[in-house]
């Protein structure tokens, strides 16, 4: 689903215009990505979780020429699935 498609599906149920459906969105991303920033997690009630997490450094090998070179650490943002998502996903498996 693409992003036009989501917002004019939420317009649809919420009976709003698309600008105030892409307004909303925005600033939800953008509320989210401030909280994450801060090294807060964000938990949206029977949806999931979006948190920060810290990649080791590690060493890599490029499979070219088998140079070795080493990755920094880095904070990667993470989303892990709600209970309820997780449930109406497990239900779509079954039905295949």
């Amino acid at each position: 689903m693409k992003s036009k498609e989501v917002i004019s599906a939420l317009s649809g149920r919420m009976n709003w215009t698309s600008k105030e459906v892409t307004e909303m969105l925005s600033a939800l991303g953008s509320a989210i990505g401030t909280k994450l920033m801060e090294g807060d997690s964000v938990y949206l009630a029977s949806f999931g979780q979006f948190e920060v997490r810290k990649k080791m450094e590690r060493i890599s090998v490029n499979p070219v020429n088998g140079k070795r070179y080493l990755v920094p650490p880095k904070l990667v943002p993470v989303f892990k699935p709600g209970v309820t998502v997780k449930n109406r996903l497990k239900k779509l498996e079954e039905n295949e």
